[in-house]
C-alpha cells in the first residue's frame, strides 16, 4: 500500500475511534477541524439534527504563516459561536495530533472565548 494512502487511512480510523466516544448536542455542539496541506476548516456540528450550523476556513486569511492563520480561523469560529449563543463545545480534533495547526486553532478558539 502506498505511504499517502496508508497514512490518510490511518487517520481515518483514528478519526472514526474519536467519534464513537463524543458527540455534539444542541447545547454543546462539536467543533469539528480538518486540515488540508493549504488550509485548516472548522465547522460547528449539532450531531442530534445532523447539521453543520457555520463554519470557518483559513482560505481568505493571508497573513502570517499556516500556524498562525489557524488561530486566526479559531478566533473567527469562536466569534460565530457567541454571535449564535454558543459558549461551550465538544472538540474534535478529526483523528489529527493535537499539536501544531491543530492546537493553534484550539487555543483561538478558546481566546475568543470558546469553552471546551
Amino acid at each position: 500500500m502506498d505511504r499517502n494512502k496508508k497514512k490518510s487511512l490511518r487517520r481515518k480510523n483514528i478519526h472514526w475511534r474519536v467519534r464513537s466516544k463524543i458527540q455534539g448536542t444542541s447545547e454543546r455542539p462539536r467543533l469539528n477541524v480538518y486540515r488540508s496541506n493549504k488550509a485548516i476548516y472548522a465547522q460547528i456540528v449539532n450531531d442530534e439534527e445532523g447539521k453543520v450550523l457555520f463554519g470557518a476556513n483559513s482560505l481568505k486569511v493571508t497573513d502570517g504563516n499556516k500556524t498562525d492563520q489557524a488561530a486566526e480561523v479559531g478566533r473567527m469560529i469562536a466569534s460565530k459561536a457567541k454571535e449564535n449563543d454558543i459558549e461551550h463545545v465538544v472538540f474534535d480534533r478529526g483523528g489529527y495530533l493535537y499539536h501544531g495547526r491543530v492546537k493553534a486553532l484550539a487555543d483561538g478558539a478558546r481566546e475568543g472565548g470558546l469553552k471546551f
